[in-house]
């Protein structure tokens, strides 16, 4: 009777794995499990502005688009502002990582579960092209911040994120010394700078020209 007992827990033990396990062909051509995703990726022929190269296949819709080029918007009122006017170079960055967060169907390697009261699912350590990261650092370095984790530790009274008490703001690259830890650690991992460059089928890219087709498509099956 002992081993019919210990044979069983074998069994369901091996069935709640393979239920909790992201199957390899979910892997690709897939959305996340979050707040303002499509829950599976398709065409969305509108597609505003710098979400523009998705429209082919997307996990964003028309709305999102055009909501991730505003300020304090609905999808999560964050307030880029936060230490004075952001320049626009920088904010064209930030937008641009809104797209690719909100509509490429290509993260599906990277995503993890989570237990967020706005997702279920978030992205780790995807690897950002070292150029469009190095670009970022530059455009950003004078504008001003006061965190280094964009993801929490906001004072949220508001309604939209300002800096907590005794966080002084600084420029960019007081408290992003290098690129690799603006891209790094800005959103708690979300990104981890590659070595390689865009083009090489080996990092994940944050713009691209959709004439040419997705080139991140080819780094989710790599």
């Amino acid at each position: 009777m002992a081993w019919k007992t210990t044979w069983l827990l074998f069994l369901l033990v091996g069935v709640a794995a393979v239920w909790t396990a992201r199957p390899r062909t979910e892997l690709l051509n897939v959305c996340m499990n979050a707040k303002h995703h499509k829950e599976k990726p398709g065409p969305e022929d509108k597609l505003h502005e710098q979400c523009s190269p998705w429209k082919k296949n997307a996990c964003c819709s028309v709305n999102t688009s055009q909501e991730a080029h505003k300020d304090i918007s609905y999808l999560y009122r964050f307030n880029w502002d936060h230490c004075g006017k952001m320049k626009p170079a920088c904010k064209h960055h930030f937008i641009q990582d809104t797209c690719l967060y909100e509509c490429s169907p290509n993260l599906g390697p990277w995503i993890q579960e989570v237990n967020h009261s706005w997702r279920k699912e978030r992205f780790l350590n995807v690897p950002l092209c070292k150029e469009d990261c190095q670009i970022w650092w530059e455009d950003c370095r004078t504008s001003y911040t006061c965190k280094t984790n964009w993801h929490k530790g906001w004072n949220w009274t508001s309604g939209y994120n300002q800096c907590p008490v005794r966080a002084a703001c600084h420029r960019f690259d007081f408290y992003f010394p290098t690129p690799a830890a603006l891209c790094n650690e800005i959103w708690s991992h979300s990104y981890k700078v590659s070595n390689y460059g865009r083009g090489s089928g080996r990092c994940i890219q944050m713009w691209f020209d959709p004439a040419q087709g997705n080139p991140n498509e080819e780094v989710a099956r790599f």
